[in-house]
């Protein structure tokens, strides 16, 4: 999807996060913001994914998450105090509080020029979407 669609510019990818699940999840939407901090935001998101069990089970606590972040290789002092910075608590919460606004109840949800898909979909129900939606900003301009 990056190859085909974002390196040309039909795609613009932004994350948002939306921790539902209590308070492990928001410690792991701020961690990863924190590892964002040292250029790390996607590959701890991608360890969080692979370790995720069920929300609030001890999948992600403050152990399992500083954990993550000595595997990739961070600088721990930095996380920490990243970890606990109040600008990105604000921005975790901001995105949060965005979501339940525009009636988002779970995730993953993304939208596509205001086309929503809920849950885990077919990379055929994205290209459809994108390939509509740039169809109508061709026909547009």
């Amino acid at each position: 999807m990056v190859e085909k669609y974002v390196e040309d510019g039909t795609l613009k990818i932004e994350w948002q996060d939306f921790p539902y699940q209590g308070e492990e999840s928001v410690n792991a939407a701020l961690a990863a913001r924190a590892a964002g901090e040292q250029s790390k935001f996607w590959e701890y998101h991608d360890l969080l994914y692979e370790n995720q069990g069920s929300g609030n089970s001890g999948a992600f606590s403050d152990d399992k998450l500083s954990g993550f972040a000595r595997e990739l290789g961070l600088d721990m002092e930095r996380f920490e105090s990243d970890l606990g910075s109040e600008e990105i608590s604000a921005v975790v919460q901001e995105d949060f509080e965005a979501g339940q606004s525009a009636g988002i109840s779970g995730t993953p949800t993304f939208e596509v020029n205001g086309q929503r898909l809920v849950g885990f979909q077919s990379v055929e129900a994205f290209e459809s979407i994108i390939e509509e939606e740039a169809a109508k900003a061709q026909d547009a301009s």
